[in-house]
C-alpha cells in the first residue's frame, strides 16, 4: 500500500476469513447476476450497492460517469445517482468542489485502486471543509474504473458520517470485488444497449427514460450536451432535449451533431448520427418510412407489413439516421426528394 497521502491507497494484507462469510458473499454476487437478468437498469446499480451494504456499511453512497479534468480545470461529474445524499450533491461537486477535490483526482489517477480516508477535516479550502460536513462526508471510500468504449469513467464512492468509523482492510477488499463484478454486469447491460439500438459505439450512445434521467451517457453525446446546451448539469437531460421525447421516433440536432431518439420500453434510447455513416434505405425500410410519412402509426404499419411494432421502429430509427432529419416533416420532404 502507498502511504504518501493523506488517505490510504490499495487494499492491505487481509487475513482468512470464516467460511460462512465467503459463502454469503459469494451469494450476495450471485444476486447481483440476477438482478443483471432482471432489474430494470434505473434500478440495477443502486439495488446492488445495497446488496454490498449487507457486508460493508455505509450511510450515503455517490456513484456515475465522469470526465477527467484537462487543461488545469477540475473534473467533471455528467452522471450520477445516490443513496442517502442530498439532491444538488452533484452539482455543488461540480459547482466548486471539483478543482480542489484532491481525493477525487487521486482516484481518477488511480484506476482500479481502492482510495479510503478518515477523521476530521480540518485542512483544505473552506469550500471544501463546509461540503465535507454539510453531507457527513468524514469517512470515505472510493474507487474509479475506466467504462471501456465509452470515454469516461465510472465511480463508485462509500461514505459514513462518523469520522472514526474508518472503512477497514477487509471492507477495501470486499468493496474492490465486489465492485469489479458490478462493473462487469454494467458492460454487459451496456453491450445489450448497444447492439439492440445499432450505436456505433458506446461513446455514441446515451439512454434515458421518459423524464429525461440519464442511465448511461456516451463521451461524444456529452460533449454535444454540454457544449450546446447552457447550463447544463448533467444527469437530467436538458428541456430542448426533453421536448423532443413527444415526437419519438425523431431526431435532434445539437450544433453540427444529430441525435436520433426512438422509444424502448420505458427508456429512450438516443445514438450519435455521423454524416459519414449514412447509407441507404434498405427496401423494407423505405416502405416503413413512406407509409409513416403519410400519417399512419407503428401498429397500422406492422399490420400492413407483417411485422412487429419494434420492428417497425427500428426501420423507422434508420431510417431517420439514414436520411438524416429530425422529425416527420422533415422525413416526408427527403422521401419526396430521394
Amino acid at each position: 500500500m502507498e502511504q504518501d497521502y493523506p488517505w490510504i491507497k490499495g487494499v492491505g494484507r487481509v487475513a482468512e476469513l470464516p467460511a460462512s462469510f465467503y459463502h454469503s458473499f459469494s451469494g450476495g454476487l450471485l444476486e447481483m447476476g440476477e438482478l443483471m437478468r432482471h432489474a430494470e437498469p434505473q434500478v440495477f446499480l443502486r439495488e446492488t450497492l445495497l446488496i454490498l451494504r449487507r457486508f460493508i456499511g455505509f450511510d450515503s453512497a455517490w456513484w456515475g460517469q465522469v470526465c477527467p479534468g484537462v487543461d488545469g480545470a477540475g473534473p467533471r461529474n455528467l452522471l450520477h445517482a445516490s443513496i442517502g445524499l442530498s439532491p444538488t450533491f452533484a452539482q455543488e461537486w461540480n459547482g466548486v468542489i471539483a478543482a480542489c477535490d484532491w481525493f477525487a483526482q487521486d482516484s481518477i489517477g488511480s484506476l482500479g485502486t481502492v482510495l479510503r480516508a478518515s477523521g476530521e477535516c480540518d485542512e483544505g479550502p473552506e469550500e471544501m471543509l463546509a461540503f465535507v460536513e454539510r453531507h457527513g462526508l468524514h469517512t470515505i471510500m472510493a474507487i474509479t474504473f475506466e467504462l471501456p468504449g465509452s470515454g469516461l469513467l465510472f465511480f463508485v464512492c462509500l461514505y459514513r458520517n462518523c469520522p472514526h468509523a474508518a472503512f477497514n482492510d477487509v471492507e477495501s477488499m470486499l468493496f474492490l470485488e465486489f465492485s469489479q463484478h458490478m462493473l462487469q454486469s454494467w458492460k454487459y447491460r451496456l453491450a445489450d444497449w448497444r447492439a439492440a439500438f445499432g450505436a456505433a459505439s458506446l461513446e455514441e450512445m446515451a439512454v434515458a427514460d421518459t423524464r429525461g434521467q440519464l442511465y448511461y451517457l456516451g463521451r461524444r453525446i456529452g460533449d454535444a450536451l454540454a457544449r450546446h446546451c447552457d447550463d447544463w448539469q448533467g444527469t437530467i437531460l436538458p428541456p430542448s432535449m426533453m421536448a423532443a421525447f413527444a415526437r419519438l421516433p425523431c431526431g435532434v440536432t445539437l450544433g453540427g451533431a444529430k441525435l436520433v431518439l426512438e422509444p424502448a420500453g420505458e427508456l429512450v434510447a438516443m445514438v450519435l448520427a455521423g454524416a459519414g455513416q449514412r447509407a441507404q434505405l434498405s427496401p423494407r425500410e423505405l416502405s416503413a418510412a413512406l407509409l409513416y410519412a403519410r400519417g399512419q402509426s407503428y401498429k397500422e404499419i406492422a399490420r400492413e407489413m407483417g411485422l412487429t411494432p419494434s420492428t417497425v421502429r427500428t426501420y423507422l430509427r434508420n431510417a431517420y439516421y439514414s436520411l438524416g432529419v429530425s422529425n416527420k416533416i422533415e422525413l416526408a420532404a427527403a422521401l419526396a426528394h430521394a
